[in-house]
């Protein structure tokens, strides 16, 4: 039976596992929702055995369980491939924006709209539902290895420890992820390349107390102002991060990679007219698409200080804060640049106020050869699935596991994301292109073929 029949025999079913998964609400930012973490591992439990894993287990951690498989083909000369997803969610609020109810999953115009439609709850099914197909049909000749996390979208505190202490159950040739995104829905793409990210909260004092604006304006330094000079001189007129040897470790974006690049579809007006501004800005040299992927950059995420509240205050507010992030590229090492951060916002104060700069959260860059036999596997699946051989893109955000995984476990990860930016992943209305979803499905399956 061919995978695509296999699917669509198969596809009420597929849908109401995957259903089953999404009424549970997995929040790991809500401590309310403790119960259902361990609800939705069990579930996946069932789910994993059902599908031919040999094994499977919920493990303990220092916060929400992890979910262990496994599946031992009759070759013991096979590639081990180990598969990597997560199980919780983000929050639904505001509930007023969905169209329907975010955790019963509702179809419409061939999209399947719910919390974890996509993020990850949908990407992980195409993996589970991949091997499924390959180990009922007898066309396995890969052993595999799953571990599903439940604390992805609060930084995987747990997880680093986990994978230490049980390395060896972890072994593996090869890491798979499904949870980034392709260009579009009709240009399928590999990420190859992630940022990494080290995050700050500033906090500028300067008067013991809020004073009078009237009796104090222009004789005591302004916390607030002091804090947007010091902020405008982190990055210069050419789109430059000032911080001393912010660069030294950057490496150039290869020639090739520039090419395929460029190969990438894509239009600056459209871009732009989508978020609404009129120009487009960044690193002088560089564009729009090596900015936000290959290079790294410097940004306010948010400020606030003195009275915000209706009506007028006249006062020089005693305090000024401000959360702050870079998001890097792989080779900067990202406490390095957090303590070149510190140094550096702490000589820029001005006299009259005092700095503490708190580190709030970081992770390294990730970059995977696009030479190996796993990539080459994986274009080949998204090649049979798609009918076209998918773009190399590396993307701008930041999972700072996956620099875990190549630290602690030895091993690289291949990204066969089939997420879109049209489902709105963390927002009202996630999504999955139904599809896509089948495709994916496809294109896994047709990896387990080509990588054994």
């Amino acid at each position: 039976m061919t995978v695509q029949d296999y699917i669509q025999s198969n596809r009420s079913r597929f849908i109401d596992e995957w259903a089953s998964l999404i009424r549970i609400p997995s929040i790991s930012c809500q401590p309310e929702h403790q119960p259902d973490m361990v609800r939705c591992a069990e579930r996946w439990v069932e789910l994993l055995l059902a599908a031919g894993c040999q094994q499977a287990r919920v493990m303990p951690s220092d916060g929400n369980p992890f979910v262990y498989a496994e599946y031992r083909c009759a070759n013991p000369n096979a590639k081990t491939v180990l598969v990597y997803a997560h199980y919780d969610v983000m929050p639904v609020e505001p509930l007023e924006l969905w169209h329907s109810n975010p955790w019963e999953p509702s179809i419409r115009d061939g999209r399947l709209y719910a919390r974890g439609a996509d993020d990850d709850k949908g990407q992980a099914m195409i993996q589970v539902k991949a091997f499924e197909y390959m180990v009922q049909n007898g066309l396995m000749q890969c052993n595999v290895k799953f571990i599903f996390e439940g604390e992805e979208e609060i930084g995987s505190p747990s997880l680093e420890k986990f994978i230490t202490v049980h390395k060896d159950l972890l072994q593996s040739d090869i890491i798979l992820v499904s949870d980034t995104t392709m260009v579009d829905k009709d240009i399928p793409s590999i990420t190859t390349g992630l940022r990494g990210l080290a995050y700050w909260q500033i906090e500028v004092t300067g008067p013991n107390r809020d004073l009078h604006s009237g009796h104090f304006g222009g004789a005591v330094k302004n916390p607030a102002i002091a804090l947007c000079e010091m902020l405008a001189k982190l990055i210069d007129d050419k789109g430059h991060v000032t911080i001393p040897g912010f660069y030294d470790k950057v490496l150039p974006i290869p020639a090739e990679e520039r090419r395929m690049i460029a190969d990438i579809p894509f239009s600056e007006e459209n871009y732009r007219q989508a978020i609404d501004v009129d120009a487009l800005c960044g690193e002088e040299g560089y564009s729009t698409l090596e900015r936000n992927s290959c290079r790294p950059s410097f940004d306010i995420c948010g400020m606030w200080s003195g009275y915000t509240g209706e009506g007028s205050k006249t006062i020089l507010p005693s305090k000024a804060y401000a959360k702050v992030s870079c998001r890097l590229v792989p080779n900067q090492d990202n406490e390095e640049i957090a303590a070149l951060f510190v140094q550096y916002i702490k000589e820029l104060a001005p006299a009259g106020v005092r700095v503490e700069v708190t580190p709030l959260h970081g992770g390294q860059g990730y970059v995977c050869p696009i030479d190996i036999p796993a990539y080459r596997a994986a274009e080949k699946g998204f090649e049979v699935a798609f009918g076209k051989r998918p773009l190399a893109a590396r993307r701008g955000g930041s999972i700072p596991i996956i620099s875990d995984f190549e630290r602690v476990l030895g091993q690289k990860t291949i990204l066969m994301g089939f997420g879109l930016e049209q489902n709105a992943i963390h927002s009202p209305n996630e999504s999955m292109d139904l599809d896509v979803w089948e495709k994916g499905i496809v294109a896994v399956s047709e990896f387990y073929r080509h990588f054994a």
